[in-house]
Order: structure tokens, then sequence, then C-alpha cells
């Protein structure tokens, strides 16, 4: 820390029972002034030689018999008013970064200016503040916090100001240039932790390029908004190192951010920090991560924000929706919500994601053609495909509340049902749990929440995991076997598997419309499958998984699935799956008999292999692509 010191004499000032202050000298005391609660004993003679202010004083007291002057407003009270005393005595006075302010302010109220001696205190002070406080890193951050209980003359005198532009500098300087101390708590360097491959032995330290931000917390929320705003305009700082400031400012000044759950405490000091932490973030996409745009929001909630404040990070939030996890997607409820957690703020922010989508798009006509531009926010389709993933894990965790409705379930797994992935399985997952949490829902809610997802889009776990369900309906139940059964047939070179028309028309969309009257045989299919009908499927599963003469244990979700051993082929396995198909079909709905003519006897093996694979199961079917 830089000081300074000014007088040569012996400081002989002292003090009587902590409220009276006096030279000890030969010579009585002439004046006494009254700072405060403190009485100062003195002479005129030192003090009115170096301040105008005390000559008024004192011309005034003498007219009026005064027994006394008052001074109750000075800058820094009786400690800075000490301090002028002994300048003036010519005492020996130390400044530093923690007294120099309240001196300076002081001697400004006392009018200690070079007109009246050279040499006077204000200069001695201006000089030290510009030739070593405003050039020391942290000695200036410590001035611009005494500046606090010396307003507003500390702005007056632009002291806030020098302090500012000092610290924005210092901190906008390249990292090749610092050579000072700053503190740096957070992860070390490879080459300060002793693991940089490139060191031949002779270690140079690198400054992180984030070097400043820690010290900065200190500042309070205004002075802190100053300083990012001054650095900021400078243009050196790059947007992510601003956003890694105000990370680690928001993790210190808001309790539980760093969690997502700001403690309660005094929300009115909290708010605005919130507030200014939100309008310093840079613009640009990428500057913060989701992540910490989450934990804002949720301390948003948590301190009762406005909306305004509320939409602005939810939008934020929605343009960069595929960096987020699922933990961080699951924000609490309010008290007084039926449900566990918020999810109309999640789906909020996934109507901003996709609204990028729907604003990318612009048209540029002239005489000659129409140009389509995409601007920069265009969503990819690899962030899609992310989203969508984290959406299907996103409903595996809120489908364990039990007092989730279904159709907002289902709401969640539209909107994103047109992005496009290659496996259905997270959303079969998160169906199941649901499906296990809710058991009460009607068969045709099961139905309904069954539509979301693609059989044909099940890995081989997966669809051994659904044919063990038992709280799957059963035509879901076969129809993962018969999408099954044609992904063995493609991998084995042979053909679609010989089914009866009925098992055809099940994953037909001419299936609804060919019976009209046979509304009770659909409810069957609608219904749950039960043991001995699943374990006759198992079976099934059991040839198809056959591999190699060989059949390994696997597990999925909360069942375990076990396959027999026996050396059974693909093509005997699919055999006997027909005759299976016709059992059930035949006990379900009786319309084995009345199919059994021309139309169960046409054969599934004579169609082309990619016509079967690309039919669709059902008529008006909502599959999640």
């Amino acid at each position: 820390m830089k000081f300074m010191k000014l007088g040569s004499k012996p400081d002989s000032f002292q003090t009587d029972w902590n409220k009276v202050r006096y030279v000890a000298t030969e010579l009585a005391a002439d004046i006494v002034i009254h700072v405060g609660d403190v009485k100062f004993y003195l002479h005129k003679f030192p003090l009115l030689s170096k301040s105008a202010r005390l000559q008024k004083l004192v011309s005034s007291s003498d007219e009026g018999n005064s027994d006394g002057i008052y001074i109750h407003d000075i800058p820094g009270s009786s400690s800075a008013f000490e301090i002028c005393a002994k300048f003036c005595y010519g005492m020996t006075v130390t400044l530093n970064a923690y007294n120099v302010v309240a001196a300076r302010c002081a001697a400004e109220y006392l009018e200690m200016h070079e007109t009246i001696e050279k040499g006077n205190l204000i200069y001695k002070v201006d000089v030290f503040l510009n030739s070593s406080i405003f050039r020391s890193w942290k000695d200036s951050i410590i001035v611009l916090q005494t500046t606090t209980s010396l307003l507003p003359l500390s702005e007056e005198l632009k002291l806030i100001k020098h302090c500012i532009d000092a610290i924005a500098s210092k901190a906008s300087v390249h990292v090749s240039k610092v050579d000072w101390s700053y503190t740096y708590n957070r992860k070390k360097l490879p080459e300060e932790n002793g693991n940089d491959q490139g060191w031949n032995g002779v270690r140079s330290r690198m400054v992180p390029n984030d070097w400043w931000v820690e010290d900065l917390c200190e500042l309070e929320i205004e002075f802190y908004k100053q300083v990012i705003i001054t650095i900021k305009t400078k243009g050196i700082i790059s947007n992510e190192v601003i956003g890694e400031a105000l990370k680690a400012y928001a993790y210190r000044k808001l309790p539980g951010s760093s969690k997502g759950v700001v403690k309660y405490n005094d929300f009115s000091k909290l708010c605005p920090i919130l507030d200014t932490i939100l309008y310093l973030l840079p613009a640009e996409k990428g500057s913060v991560s989701c992540s910490f745009l989450l934990k804002l929001l949720k301390a948003a909630i948590s301190l009762n924000s406005g909306e305004v404040v509320k939409e602005e990070v939810v939008k934020r939030i929605g343009q960069q929706l595929e960096e987020a996890s699922v933990n961080d997607l699951l924000i609490r409820a309010c008290e007084g919500e039926p449900t566990m957690y918020d999810v109309q703020i999640v789906q909020k922010i996934l109507e901003e994601f996709m609204m990028q989508d729907r604003n990318a798009k612009t048209e540029i006509g002239n005489e000659n053609e129409i140009q389509e531009i995409r601007s920069p926010g265009i969503l990819s389709e690899a962030s899609k495909l992310m989203v969508a993933k984290l959406i299907d894990g996103y409903l595996g965790e809120i489908a364990k509340d039990p007092s989730l409705p279904l159709s907002v379930f289902i709401g969640i797994a539209e909107m994103v049902s047109s992005f496009s992935r290659p496996a259905h399985d997270g959303l079969y997952g998160a169906i199941d749990v649901y499906l296990k949490v809710h058991p009460g829902i009607s068969k045709g809610e099961r139905k309904r929440i069954c539509l979301l997802f693609d059989c044909k889009k099940l890995s081989a776990d997966a669809c051994m995991h659904a044919v063990q369900n038992e709280r799957l309906p059963l035509r879901v139940v076969v129809q993962v076997l018969f999408f099954e059964q044609v992904r063995a047939a493609a991998s084995s070179g042979s053909s679609t598997p010989d089914l009866p028309k009925a098992i055809k028309d099940l994953n037909c969309a001419s299936y609804r419309s060919s019976r009209s009257a046979t509304t009770n045989a659909d409810e069957d299919w609608d219904a749950v499958a039960s043991a001995a009908e699943l374990r006759a499927l198992r079976g099934e599963v059991a040839a198809l998984r056959v591999g190699n003469g060989v059949v390994h244990e696997r597990n999925y979700g909360d069942n375990k699935c076990y396959s027999d051993k026996a050396a059974i082929s693909k093509i005997k396995g699919l055999n006997m799956s027909k005759k299976i198909f016709s059992k059930i079909w035949s006990s379900k709905s009786g319309l084995a008999t009345e199919n059994s003519g021309s139309d169960s006897s046409e054969s599934l093996g004579s169609a082309n292999l990619d016509e079967a694979k690309s039919t669709p199961t059902r008529r008006g079917r909502h599959s999640v692509s």
C-alpha cells in the first residue's frame, strides 16, 4: 500500500477522556473548536495561516463573544479535522488509501488552498493521489470504497470519477503488462500448478485474462456498475471475460445464487444487485453460460422480481438453450402452486428457443430473383437435437411429480415433436416414469401419452423393456414387437415376416377406417397387456435377441431383461411370432376368423422391406420425430 508522510515535528496531540484533544505545549490554547462531540483546544496562528474557512469562523466568533467554534458538517468528522490540524502545526501525518479521501474532503471544506499558502494541504494530497494512489490497482479500489461516506463532496471533487477511470484503465491493460499484485483464488492455470508441458525450467507466470474479476467484487453495486460500464466503453476486454466478472460478483453478493437459490435476506438490497447484473450482461450470445442465466432466473423468481426482468432473462436463456442441463431447468415452483416445478417458465424458454427459427428467415425480392437470407442465430439441426434430448430428460424428472397434469406433460413433449432425433429412448423413459407415478390415468389418457413416442425409433434395449412393460397398452406392446421383427429381418437379410392381415392393419393408417364396427375390440387393444400376454411376447423378443448363439443380460429403466440362452434361429423366431400374434389377436378381438379369408392369408413378406419400414403405425398418430 502506498503512503505519504507530511510534516516533520513529532505528534504532540493528546487525549483527555477520549472526547478532548489538545496539543502538549507550553503555550496555552486560545481557541476551542467543537467537531461533533469532540473538543479541540488549539492555537489560532497555525490554523488561520492555512485555512480560509477557519479565518472566517474565528472572525465571526470574536464578534459574537462565542465560547468556541462549532463545526458539525465537516467531511470525515473529527478524525479528518485532526489530520488537517496536525498539518497546520507541521506535525507528522501519514496519508494512505484509507484516509486520503477524508483528508482531501476536509481540506476542501476548510479551504486550505494554494491562495492561502503555497504547498498547502489540498495541493499535497492531490499530488499523492495522482502520483501514487491512482497508479496502484488495489489502492484505487480501496479509495473508491472510502468515497461512499464522503458523498456528495467526494463526487463533486471528481475523486470517484478518477478512481473509476484508474481501475478501468488498469483492468484493460494487456495481461503481459500486469506486474502488480491481485487476488485470484479460482481455478489455477496449468503453469501455476507446475503442470505446464511447455515449461523448460524457467517459469514465467502467465496472468489470466480475468485477473481483475475478484478484486472488483469488493465494490458496492453502484460503483461496480460504473466500473464495468467504463471497462465496456473502452472496448478492450472481451464479452466472455466481462461475463465471468458478473458471474463472480453475483456469486459473491447474492447468497446462494451459485446453487440457484437466493437465501432470504434483505430483499431491498439484493434486488438492485440482481437488476444491475442483468443490466450489465453483454448482449452477445455466449458471453455468459446458459447455466448462469438460469441461476439468475431462479434468483429473480426467489426475489420476486418484476415480470419485465424475468422475461428478459427468459429471452436470453432461449437463445442458448442447447447449452443447458436438465438440473438447470428444474426450477422449483412458488409456494401455493400445485406442481413441484415451475413448468410454465420452461415452456416460455422453449418458446423463445423456437422463436429463433421463425424470425431467422428474411426474403429480399428484386426483378430477377428472390433471395432467402438466414440470420446467424438460426437454429441448426444439432441445436434442435440437443434441445430435444434436453427436454426428454426434463420430462423424465418432472414426470416424478404426482401433481403434474397429463396435458402439461404432453404439451411440453409436443413442442419439440418437430425436432428430428434418431432415438426415442429418452422420451419413452419419461413416459414410463409418468405411467408409473400416475397409475390412475384412464385408458384414453394412457393411449394419448403413448402416441408421443415412435416405436420405430426405440433401441433394442428399449424395445426389450417395452415388451415387458405392464404399464403400456397391448397395442403399443404389439407394435414394438412388430417393428423389432422388421429390424431383425432387415439385419438378417430376410424378408419382412408373414403376419396376419389384422396385425398388418394394426400398423397401417387404413386399419381404423376399415373396422367401423369394432369399437370394443379397439378398446381391448388399448387396454394394458396382461401378464400372460407379456410372457408370450417376451419369448418372441428372446428369439429376436439371439446373436451368434449367445444372449446377454441387459438393463433398461427399472426392469431387468433376461433372455433364454437357447440357440434359436431368427427365421424360426419370426415364424413363431406369427402364430402368437394370431393367437393374441383372436383372443382379443375375434377378428382372426373374420379375416381368415384372402385378407388373413396376405403375406407382408411379399411387400418391399423399405415400404414396411415406412408404414405409419396408425392414422392420426402423433409421434415425436
